[in-house]
């Protein structure tokens, strides 16, 4: 007995030991106490030396093992020291630095020093000719692309300062990009002191800096560009491919008593919309899909309490653009699987390797997110790679979650050349996974692109055709997007739509770790199939009705109950939300059509019972990962509104998303297009917000003010 105690021992040591000793990445969010997120952040791996920045949205990504020593340093903050723990995942709040600052007071052609509180400070600001820039004896900011030089509003892109580095003109985004122990000097110039040398243009500042070596002297804009990593961002995005889709409008129940749709738990709208916001564009109005920016957010919904996969949880409340108005919100919450109880993985990933694919936003993000998913595998799950240029090729043949390094290592020789003989890929892909096909297991091809096919079944009609026939071999798809300037977002819907799958645009690593890591269970594991929902509005309490969103996952009401239809699935622990705008009963509305005379054969009201305290009835269809004949539920929806102050924050916050999307796409049905409206209804709503993802809504909200 005290030998096998001794050998427990012993092997929990080892175990302990092979985990402390194995690298891996790091990610999190760096926010100041009112849960903003800080660009420029510097996080040093004290053990391994290894260092790296936030970026725009306070985000950070570091090679870490257990037991490292994280520190984490920024100007105006303390700085604050963290060990690596078991979770890959480290969030820091960092707390103002209250102790007194050094100031350089810049004055045209020199600068002097002095010590200075806070309060002190805000007196220098106010003398002519003279800027306040505060530095810690240890760190530098390095300015995001809304620079402050002094006050507290930001300064508009086109209000910028300007930035020379080195003797070099540069940009924001480009100054933002600068290694702090690179700089030598950083000066700001102002009013008299910047115009005197630089004219008319030193008029919203100067900002000066000097690095060690001179390293950027003499450089072009595109060799500063390259010299600091960044990539060219078009202008417009002329390339790029979205289906069009008109909104949704106002039905009558009279006329129109059922409205039937597919539930959709993609998300890849709304990391395309912050990729076109953070690079300052336009965004396009058919990128927007409002419902995949609604359910790119997690809600608090209870897990469900019986048989069914899912809960159901409805709530009535007040529509924020248009007053007279309610707003219906349906929420479903998957069951949460644990790990160890998920069954055993098939997968196959697809990737292209085109000669699209080369820009570094594709695929060299691309194997950097897949060994994010690698990470998560476990012994008894495999993977096969198959890659597609002009031709398919198996790379990797199903090799065991356990033989990591071999995996990492058939992703790493990847690069990127040729034609795209998508259809070929899929077929080759859907053959390994067909073969090895794990019954009552997880079934999945994961195709990585930029979804520019133009070799072979190239036609989205082509596209169609092919994956709605793989469809029938219980192999489920999940379409992962890359890339900008020629991003084919319509075939990427069609592949994701009618192929039993979901779809995600990694606009950068940390979504790849959000998508392909942390949820993980929700975006790879089916815990229910051909999702439907058909709801029923009561004409007594409802004037008429629209659906938010789903445009493209509309049913006829007939297709319901027909098992051949296919519809969305929902992953372990997601969640899905739809909302209704409703017309109640008796109001007034520019938004309403004309009304047809009463029918003379055919009765719209037949039923006499009033019904008075039920505004809708709802009813769900969903079949088991493995199943062929759907089930059935039904939901009564109370006739009972609360105020929109008083509503949950769930329903204020999925409000606000639907309100900005809505506006996004210039929606002629909304009467109120206030961002600041949108941004105090998201701040109510903003809770649980651990990872910040909610925060970073807000703050694209206003930056979108400047664009629009």
């Amino acid at each position: 007995m005290k030998s096998l105690k001794l050998i427990s021992s012993a092997i929990a040591m080892l175990i302990c030991f092979v985990t402390m000793a194995q690298e891996r990445t790091i990610s999190g969010i760096i926010s100041d106490k009112e849960k903003q997120p800080l660009p420029g952040v510097t996080i040093l791996n004290q053990t391994s030396k290894a260092s790296t920045q936030t970026d725009f949205d306070g985000k950070y990504n570091i090679q870490a093992k257990t037991g490292d020593l994280l520190v984490f340093s920024f100007i105006g903050f303390e700085t604050q020291r963290q060990k690596v723990q078991n979770s890959n995942t480290m969030n820091i709040i960092l707390k103002e630095y209250n102790q007194t600052l050094s100031e350089v007071v810049v004055v045209g052609y020199g600068s002097s020093d002095a010590e200075y509180s806070n309060r002190s400070y805000e007196r220098a600001e106010r003398k002519k000719a003279k800027v306040a820039m505060t530095v810690q004896s240890n760190a530098i900011y390095a300015p995001s692309p809304a620079i402050v030089v002094h006050g507290n509003a930001p300064i508009a892109p086109k209000n910028e300062p300007i930035y020379i580095i080195d003797g070099v003109p540069a940009k924001a985004n480009q100054m933002s990009k600068i290694n702090p122990n690179d700089i030598k000097d950083l000066k700001v110039l102002k009013d008299v002191d910047a115009t005197s040398i630089y004219g008319t243009k030193g008029a919203n500042g100067v900002v000066v800096i000097a690095t060690k070596n001179e390293l950027y002297k003499n450089l072009s804009e595109k060799e500063l560009d390259k010299k600091l990593n960044i990539l060219p961002i078009p202008t417009e995005p002329t390339q790029e491919d979205y289906d069009t889709f008109v909104e949704n409008a106002f039905e009558s129940p009279k006329t129109a008593p059922l409205s039937t749709f597919s539930i959709d738990v993609d998300n890849a709208s709304y990391t395309n919309i912050r990729r076109f916001l953070n690079n300052g564009q336009q965004v396009p109005k058919d990128a927007v899909r409002v419902e995949e920016m609604v359910n790119f957010f997690k809600y608090t919904y209870p897990q469900p309490k019986n048989e069914h996969p899912f809960s159901i949880n409805t709530e009535v409340s007040d529509s924020p653009w248009n007053s007279n108005n309610k707003i219906l919100k349906i929420g479903l919450q998957g069951k949460n699987i644990p790990t160890n109880d998920l069954p055993a993985s098939n997968l196959v990933f697809l990737i292209d390797v085109s000669g699209s694919m080369g820009d570094m936003n594709k695929l060299p993000l691309l194997k950097q997110s897949l060994k994010i998913l690698v990470n998560e595998l476990r012994p008894k799950d495999k993977v096969a790679i198959v890659v597609y240029a002009g031709a398919a090729g198996l790379v990797l043949p199903p090799t065991s979650g356990d033989e990591k390094k071999t995996i990492v290592d058939a992703l790493d020789n990847l690069q990127s050349g040729g034609s795209t003989a998508g259809g070929a890929g899929i077929e080759l892909a859907y053959k390994i996974a067909t073969e090895n096909f794990i019954k009552s297991g997880n079934n999945r091809v994961i195709l990585a692109t930029d979804g520019d096919f133009n070799v072979g079944s190239s036609s989205n009609t082509d596209m169609e055709k092919l994956i709605e026939e793989k469809r029938k071999t219980g192999v489920f798809l999940t379409c992962l997007g890359y890339g900008m300037g020629n991003y084919k977002d319509s075939k990427m819907e069609i592949l994701a739509d009618k192929g039993n799958g979901n779809y995600a645009y990694i606009d950068n690593i940390q979504e790849a770790n959000r998508f392909l890591g942390k949820e993980f269970k929700g975006s790879m594991f089916a815990i229910a199939k051909d999702v439907k929902i058909q709801i029923e509005f009561n004409p007594k309490q409802v004037q008429a009705y629209r659906l938010i969103g789903y445009e493209n996952r509309k049913l006829r009401p007939e297709d319901f109950k027909n098992d051949a239809i296919d519809a969305g699935e929902l992953g372990s622990n997601h969640t899905v939300t739809a909302l209704y705008e409703i017309i109640p009963a008796g109001v007034k509305s520019n938004y309403l059509a004309e009304q047809p005379d009463a029918l003379k054969y055919t009765q719209t009201e037949t039923n006499s019972n009033n019904y008075s305290n039920e505004l809708a009835t709802v009813k769900f269809r969903y079949k088991k990962p493995d199943g062929e004949k759907s089930i059935e539920m039904v939901q009564v929806i109370e006739n009972k509104s609360i105020a929109l102050e008083k509503a949950s924050d769930d329903m204020k916050f999925s409000s606000a998303v639907a309100w900005f999307g809505l506006k996004l796409r210039e929606s002629k049905l909304i009467s109120d297009k206030s961002s600041d409206g949108i941004v105090k209804l998201a701040k109510q709503g903003n809770s649980n917000d651990g990872e910040g993802y909610k925060a970073e809504f807000i703050r694209l909200v206003e930056t979108s003010k400047q664009y629009n």
